[in-house]
C-alpha cells in the first residue's frame, strides 16, 4: 500500500524485525554471517556487500527518490566519486559552473589525471549550445551552491536523452520533498546525505539513487567492489533521521521564507539568493571588510561549515567550501568575497533575526 510521503518516513524499518516486533529497526553490527550450508545463503554474507540496516535505509531512499536502487556510501564525496567511477576513462562531462568546491576540487584532480574531461556551463542557454554527443553526462546542482542558480531538470534531461548523455543531479539542496529528478527524468541522484536528509550535523554520509535497474545494479557493484560503505550504526542514525525529515525541512524552509525576506530590507545587505523553497540564502554584504567582525558578533547562529542541520550556521564560501576555487574564476561567475550563506534550522525565526539584526550593527562602526 503506498502511503503519504510523512508517513512513510515515519515507518522506516518499522515491522522490519518479524521475530522480536521491535519498533525501531535491529543496528545489524556483524561483519560477517553464516551460511546454512555449501552453496546457500541468507541474502547477507559479508557487511560490504550488503547490511539488513543499510537495506532498510537504502529501500527507503530509493522509494523516497522513486528510483530502482539506493545505495548508501561514507560521505557525499564518495558518493559522487562512486557516480563518476560509472564511467569508463577519458568521459567527457558538462557541469554547473557554480557548485561545491569540493565536487570542483575532485574533477579538476580527474582532469590533472587525464581521467576525465570536464566542460562547465552558467546557464541553461550555455548547456544547450555546449551538449553534443561527446558529452556522456550532464551533472547539475539546482538550486546551485551557493549562488542558488536554477536550471530546469526536465528540459535538461529532454536535451540530454536527445544526445544520448546521462543526467546526473545533486539533489542535496531541495530534498526529495521538493524535487524529484528521477521522475522528471534524470538517470541518477546524488545526496550528501550528511545535510537536509540526516539533519543533526552527527553523520557522515552519501547517498546515491538510480533509476534504471542496469544502472543501479551496476553502481552497487561498484560500491561492493571499491567500498566506501557506510557502517551499520550510521545507517540505522539515518533512518532515525529520515523518520523526521518533513517536519525538519518544512520548518527549515518557512524560517528561510521569513529570513530572507526580512534579509531584504537590511542597508546593510546588497542582494538575497534564495529560491523561495528549501532552507539556504546566501546574501551579499555592502561591505567585505566588515564581515570578519559580523561573524564574531554573532551569538545564535554559529559560524561553521556544512548546512542542512536543525541548528542554523553561517559560512563564508571564499575561505570555507569553495576555497579550492581560484579566486579569479569564482569573481568570474558572481561568487564574490561579500557573499555569506545560510543553512537555516528549526529555531524560532524571530530569534534568529534578532541576532542577525544585532551582528549587523558593526557595518554602522
Amino acid at each position: 500500500m503506498n502511503y503519504h510521503t510523512a508517513t512513510e518516513l515515519a515507518q522506516i524499518g518499522n515491522h522490519s524485525d518479524k521475530q522480536t516486533g521491535a519498533v525501531s529497526a535491529p543496528i545489524y553490527l556483524s561483519t560477517t554471517f553464516s551460511h546454512p550450508e555449501l552453496g546457500h545463503s541468507t541474502g547477507y554474507d559479508y557487511t560490504r556487500t550488503k547490511n539488513p540496516t543499510r537495506t532498510i535505509l537504502e529501500e527507503a531512499l530509493a522509494k523516497l527518490e522513486g528510483g530502482s536502487h539506493g545505495i548508501v556510501t561514507s560521505s557525499g564525496m564518495s558518493a559522487i566519486q562512486l557516480v563518476f567511477n560509472y564511467f569508463p576513462a577519458k568521459s567527457e562531462f558538462l557541469v554547473s559552473r557554480d557548485l561545491y568546491g569540493g565536487s570542483y576540487r575532485y574533477f579538476q584532480e580527474l582532469e590533472r589525471q587525464s581521467a576525465a574531461v570536464f566542460h562547465y556551463f552558467d546557464d541553461f542557454d550555455s548547456l544547450k549550445s555546449q551538449l553534443t554527443e561527446k558529452i556522456d553526462a550532464v551533472f547539475l546542482e539546482t538550486p546551485t551552491n551557493p549562488l542558488m542558480q536554477e536550471v530546469s531538470i526536465a528540459d535538461t534531461a529532454k536535451l540530454a536523452q536527445q544526445k544520448q548523455s546521462l543526467l546526473i543531479v545533486d539533489n542535496t539542496f531541495s530534498t526529495p520533498l521538493r524535487q524529484q529528478p528521477l521522475k522528471a527524468g534524470a538517470d541518477i541522484v546524488v545526496h550528501s546525505g550528511t545535510k537536509f536528509l540526516s539533519g543533526h550535523n552527527d553523520i557522515l554520509a552519501g547517498v546515491v539513487v538510480a533509476k534504471d535497474s542496469d544502472i543501479g545494479e551496476k553502481l552497487a557493484w561498484l560500491s561492493n567492489t571499491t567500498g566506501p560503505t557506510l557502517s551499520s550504526f550510521d545507517s540505522w542514525l539515518f533512518i532515525r533521521s529520515l523518520k523526521t525529515l518533513k517536519v525538519r525541512f518544512e520548518q527549515q524552509e518557512r524560517n528561510a521564507q521569513e529570513i530572507a525576506e526580512a534579509l531584504g530590507q537590511f542597508p546593510q545587505v546588497e542582494k538575497v539568493l534564495y529560491p523561495g523553497i528549501g532552507g539556504m540564502i546566501s546574501f551579499l554584504v555592502t561591505d567585505a571588510s566588515k564581515i570578519t567582525h559580523f561573524l564574531t558578533q554573532l551569538q545564535l547562529i554559529t559560524f561553521a561549515e556544512s548546512l542542512g542541520g536543525v541548528e542554523t550556521l553561517i559560512t563564508y564560501p571564499t575561505t570555507q567550501t569553495h576555497a579550492d576555487i581560484p579566486q579569479e574564476l569564482r569573481e568570474s561567475y558572481g561568487l564574490t568575497d561579500n557573499l555569506l550563506r545560510l543553512s537555516i534550522g528549526i529555531e524560532d525565526s524571530q530569534d534568529l533575526l534578532t541576532d542577525l539584526t544585532q551582528a549587523f550593527n558593526v557595518f554602522d562602526d
